[in-house]
């Protein structure tokens, strides 16, 4: 438990003010604390601030605007300016206020960053943060009341884990993925997270999270940035945060599972529900934390009965288990993912329009990575140096321009890159076993193919079966799988095995 400390109030007026020339400097300051890290605004904000040119690197700026929030609270201290109560003029307070979360969120920064590596480290129980109380200590004697500092102290870890998913989770330099980090920082915090911290914090379980792009693009990266990176209230007592971010965000894979267990899975079921029902089971809405998240991958594959029930945890945040009429609470955060048209779904009635506006308060886009690279070639390297380091355990630069070499001599530099990142890690490694990488030969084949289907259009001699028989057959030569099939086209598993069998029939295979 951390001690109050409460400031000698004989030290300082009562009816303290700022220059103006401090009133200009605080508001960059609090500019600086509420933009968005992923945008050009905040890093023009410390330009301002640290008087920089923006080509400047990175850590020279925010070290030039972090010292410069030191020296200026250093100025209050010894003006006798600190308090925050001193203040006659109510903007001034703010500024002021504004000038020490900045700074108190800075110079405890490294010390949260270091948690965060810890925690990660043990999933089984809380792992205490000693420098808290300092950070906590160090509010109090600005004039943040008890309740305020933890919060903030709180508010601040959620924004060092926000940036750390982001950051490392997303990697690239393209535009698309530098929006992404920045619709994904939106996506916790809101735009404006000055609102965010005074009560929208704890209202975020209703703005629920569609993902939508092709496979292996990284949505599940993307969800678990938004996941990890809820808002968990700090204990001053047991000095650890009241949850287990690691734990937190809780993941399932929705065409892994039959119809007849999928709702099982999700909302539990009492023993003797069903057939087989040995024990009573409880679903992911029933474990999750109140402060985590729920991701349902594949909610595409969701079909119309386990639709209206997860409509229902959206709207009511109620559900009950397989064979109970016990209504339970769910109060985590729910996003969801699909390679599938889902407007296409909509008009045929597969997916609900009701579910759909309910689920998607916020729609992200991942991008694909043939537009990543288009947009700046520097992308796949930086890639490769990040996926080799994953497989391989080590850094190896040499290694990773060995492979981009092998990569742009068998595929090209236009490969399009179907499988996104997926399928670029699963070349890396073909290349570390046989130098060569056997997606050049069938991206070869799958243009034959393509010239063949449009010559064949072209004399128009294929009737629509025959058509799609022949696009089916081309989709499983590639994908190898009848659900890839159906989630490109659109079509059921049933309708494709249908196809690839008359195709054939007719001899394409």
């Amino acid at each position: 438990m951390y001690i109050t400390l409460q400031p000698n109030f004989s030290d300082f007026s009562m009816n303290n003010t700022l220059t103006e020339h401090e009133r200009k400097l605080f508001e960059l300051f609090s500019r600086a604390i509420y933009d968005n890290p992923f945008t050009p605004q905040r890093r023009q904000t410390d330009c301002k601030i640290s008087g920089l040119k923006e080509t400047s690197p990175n850590d020279i700026i925010l070290d030039r605007v972090i010292n410069e929030a030191a020296e200026q609270v250093a100025n209050l201290r010894n003006t006798g300016r600190i308090a925050l109560a001193s203040y006659t003029l109510e903007t001034d307070r703010q500024l002021a206020r504004n000038l020490f979360l900045f700074h108190v969120f800075h110079r405890y920064s490294g010390s949260l960053d270091k948690h965060i590596m810890e925690q990660s480290a043990n999933k089984t129980s809380l792992v205490p943060m000693q420098e808290a109380n300092d950070a906590l200590q160090l509010l109090d004697s600005y004039g943040f009341s008890p309740a305020d500092a933890l919060h903030y102290f709180a508010l601040f870890f959620q924004m060092r884990r926000a940036y750390f998913f982001i950051h490392h989770g997303l990697i690239g330099c393209s535009p698309s993925i530098q929006e992404l980090r920045a619709q994904l920082w939106n996506n916790i915090f809101t735009h404006d997270i000055n609102r965010y911290a005074h009560g929208l914090w704890q209202r975020m379980e209703d703005f629920s999270t569609l993902l939508l792009g092709e496979t292996g693009t990284g949505k599940s990266l993307a969800a678990a940035a938004i996941g990890r990176s809820g808002f968990i209230p700090f204990s001053s007592k047991t000095s650890t945060f009241y949850e287990n971010f690691t734990t937190a965000f809780v993941s399932r894979n929705l065409s892994q599972f039959s119809s007849q267990l999928i709702e099982s899975e999700l909302f539990g079921h009492n023993k003797g529900a069903f057939t087989g029902a040995l024990y009573a089971h409880k679903g992911i809405f029933a474990v999750c934390s109140p402060y985590g998240a729920i991701f349902l991958d594949e909610i595409g594959d969701a079909d119309i009965p386990i639709q209206i029930k997860l409509l229902r945890v959206l709207q009511d945040r109620t559900f009950s288990p397989v064979g109970s009429q016990d209504e339970q609470r769910f109060s985590g955060r729910v996003i969801a993912a699909t390679n599938r048209p889902l407007d296409e779904m909509r008009k045929q009635g597969t997916f609900r329009n009701d579910f759909y506006f309910r689920l998607s308060s916020d729609r992200i886009h991942i991008p694909p990575l043939r537009r990543r690279i288009e947009e700046d070639p520097r992308e796949l390297k930086l890639l490769l140096d990040v996926l080799v380091r994953k497989i391989t355990g080590y850094e190896d630069a040499e290694l990773s321009i060995r492979i981009q070499k092998v990569i742009e001599q068998e595929m090209g530099r236009n490969y399009p890159w179907l499988g996104n990142v997926r399928e670029l890690e699963q070349c890396i490694r073909q290349i570390l076993l046989n130098n060569r990488c056997s997606s050049a030969s069938t991206y070869k084949n799958t243009n034959l193919q393509g010239q063949q289907l449009h010559q064949t259009i072209e004399a128009g001699t294929y009737n629509v079966t025959e058509l799609t028989a022949y696009y089916c057959n081309m989709l499983y030569r590639k994908h190898g799988t009848y659900q890839a099939v159906a989630r490109v086209t659109g079509l059921d598993r049933r309708t494709v095995k249908k196809y690839l069998d008359i195709s054939e029939e007719s001899g394409d295979q």
